[in-house]
């Protein structure tokens, strides 16, 4: 892993972004395959693509009140 990775996924865990997102994103980023289709959820699938694309533009979207 590198810095921009850490340093995204402590930002998340500070913002209290959604969990389903946060390891949507960790996979995304490192180019792991998507969760089998039952367990997919909008957070997860919004957090894999932005991880694909190594974004951290959308996390404040996803932060849980």
């Amino acid at each position: 892993m590198d810095q921009t990775y850490y340093d995204a996924v402590t930002k998340m865990e500070e913002m209290n972004v959604d969990p389903d997102y946060i390891q949507g994103w960790q996979g995304g980023y490192v180019l792991n395959p998507e969760r089998e289709e039952q367990r997919v959820t909008d957070a997860y699938s919004a957090g894999y693509e932005d991880g694909k694309s190594r974004s951290t533009d959308n996390f404040a979207s996803w932060v849980k009140k």
